[in-house]
């Protein structure tokens, strides 16, 4: 699951690949947006990316599909 967070300010958004699904990856940002805080997300590596929730622009969570393995011929 890829997710992008924009942050203010930033001139890159931070991008990492989630073990999560994408319904537990928007609970975690709700809880964190709600809560104020940290927003605290870990990637697929173990690295965990901590982001102050008021600082946050956006986020982005990318559908889940399974990724094309190998070639494909077009008729």
């Amino acid at each position: 699951m890829e997710v992008k967070i924009g942050v203010q300010h930033a001139p890159r958004e931070l991008v990492l690949e989630s073990k999560l699904s994408s319904k537990d990856v928007a609970e975690t940002i709700d809880k964190a947006v709600s809560e104020g805080g940290i927003l605290r997300l870990e990637d697929d590596k173990g690295r965990q990316v901590l982001v102050p929730v008021e600082k946050v622009a956006y986020v982005e969570i990318a559908a889940q599909s399974p990724r094309p393995v190998g070639f494909t011929v077009d008729s």
